[in-house]
């Protein structure tokens, strides 16, 4: 096993993380072949039913099941957050690169062209996108991808500038490799944990994102089954039935804090000073 591996899985919240995404990706899965219920369709003489056999999550004013629901839904959640986790890390990189290892002329203009981007809530661009285009779960993935792409490229760019000027990399140089090489094996792999973080941390806040733009009605459509509409459906009644209201915000709240700490776990398990600092912890004393 991996020496990251290993401290990843010796970490309590990267066990806890872990665990927490693979039974949302787990449930998106499933749900893709399986629910208990049809998540579109329901009974009206059964609405409303508490938690019990057969609906273990209960029902929504419709009938429908909220399980079955909890889990289609998952399908969206993984489609934003891997998406726009996607395009996050294409443009990040991009920006970073250019930002970092070209001539200073292209350097300063993406520097403006950064500071101006991040100067716009991602929330706000994808509501004035959605309102031209119509909502849709793609304006979620490209508006929430780009707005933090713009984000990871402004926290990774001063570490690539530093790390290019490390020993190795300069050697590298020396040796032929062309920027892009140098870019794709020395440069990446140091900036990893950083990267990791800014990460983890889009693709949780993209959770939230369609989660928020859902429930606005600028995410997801009707057809679509989604935490946030779910959320939308079921707080009307929150006075009546609160109970069927935890079920779809446990649901985002524990994917946004399972992805946050798998995300700082995964940091701490690939940084290379973190790891030599344990070993140096560890190390038996010399008894003279």
């Amino acid at each position: 096993m991996p020496g990251w591996l290993r401290r990843l899985w010796g970490s309590g919240i990267g066990v806890f993380g872990s665990a927490v995404v693979a039974v949302v990706a787990l449930a998106a899965l499933l749900s893709l072949f399986w629910t208990p219920f049809d998540p579109l369709i329901g009974d009206v003489s059964g609405r409303w039913a508490g938690p019990g056999w057969p609906h273990l999550l209960g029902t929504d004013g419709t009938g429908r099941d909220i399980l079955s629901l909890v889990m289609a839904g998952a399908r969206t959640t993984v489609f934003v957050s891997v998406g726009a986790g996607i395009v996050a890390t294409l443009v990040g990189v991009l920006l970073a690169a250019l930002g970092a290892l070209t001539a200073r002329v292209v350097r300063e203009t993406v520097a403006v062209l950064v500071d101006i981007l991040i100067a716009f809530p991602v929330l706000l661009i994808a509501m004035m996108i959605s309102a031209v285009w119509g909502g849709s779960l793609w304006v979620v993935v490209f508006s929430v991808g780009i707005g933090f792409g713009v984000n990871i490229a402004r926290v990774t760019r001063p570490e690539l500038r530093r790390v290019q000027q490390s020993d190795f990399v300069l050697a590298g140089r020396a040796s032929g490799l062309t920027p892009a090489q140098n870019l794709v094996r020395h440069l990446l792999p140091n900036i990893a944990p950083v990267f990791i973080v800014q990460l983890s941390w889009s693709m949780a806040v993209a959770v939230l994102a369609e989660a928020g733009l859902s429930y606005l009605g600028f995410g997801a459509s009707v057809s679509e089954p989604s935490w946030g509409l779910l959320l939308a459906d079921l707080q009307r009644y929150i006075a009546v039935h609160p109970l069927s209201v935890v079920w779809p915000g446990l649901a985002i709240t524990l994917t946004v804090l399972g992805l946050n700490l798998l995300g700082d776990a995964l940091r701490e398990a690939t940084d290379p000073t973190l790891s030599r600092r344990g070993a140096q912890t560890h190390t038996p004393g010399v008894v003279a």
